[in-house]
C-alpha cells in the first residue's frame, strides 16, 4: 500500500502531464477549452480519476467527453513515460460539477440577500401593534394599590 504523500505527488504529476497533453499533443477538433481541475489516485496507485471543466454549453461538454475518451490511451502512455512508475494507473475522465455547484450557490446567496433587504425594508416601516412599551413599571404598580 502506498503512502498518501506518494499518491498526492503522483496525482499532481498526472494533472500536469494531462494538462500539457491536452494543450500541445491532442489535436481532436471535438476537444473544447478544457481545464484539468483535480486528479485523485487510489491508494494502490492503480487508478486515477481526472476531473475537468469545459467552457461552453452541453454540446461542447459531450464533444469534449468523447474526445477525451478516444485519447485516453495516448494520454495514459504519456503519463507512464513521464512518471516512470512500474504500473501506469488507468485513467477515467469525469466532468467536474464544481462550476455548476458554485453557480447554484451564487444564485442562492443573491436570493437570500434580496429577501434580507425586503425584511429590513418591512422592519423599518413597522410600528408597534399595541403600546410602545407593553411592560409594567414600578410606578404603575403603586397606582393600582
Amino acid at each position: 500500500m502506498a503512502d498518501t504523500a506518494r499518491a498526492r505527488k503522483l496525482s499532481e504529476r498526472i494533472q500536469q502531464v494531462v494538462a500539457q497533453m491536452l494543450d500541445t499533443r491532442i489535436k481532436d477538433p471535438r476537444l473544447g477549452f478544457v481545464t484539468v481541475t483535480d486528479v485523485r489516485v487510489t491508494g494502490d496507485l492503480q487508478h486515477a480519476d481526472v476531473f475537468y471543466t469545459v467552457l461552453g454549453d452541453d454540446a461542447a461538454r459531450t464533444d469534449t467527453a468523447a474526445a477525451l475518451e478516444s485519447a485516453k490511451g495516448v494520454i495514459r502512455s504519456e503519463v507512464g513515460k513521464q512518471t516512470g512508475i512500474r504500473l501506469t494507473p488507468s485513467l477515467d475522465f469525469h466532468l467536474d460539477a464544481l462550476p455548476d455547484t458554485s453557480a447554484q450557490l451564487d444564485a442562492a446567496l443573491l436570493e437570500a440577500a434580496r429577501r434580507d433587504r425586503e425584511v429590513a425594508a418591512l422592519a423599518a416601516q413597522a410600528s408597534f401593534a399595541g403600546d410602545a412599551d407593553p411592560y409594567k413599571k414600578a410606578d404603575d404598580e403603586a397606582d393600582e394599590d
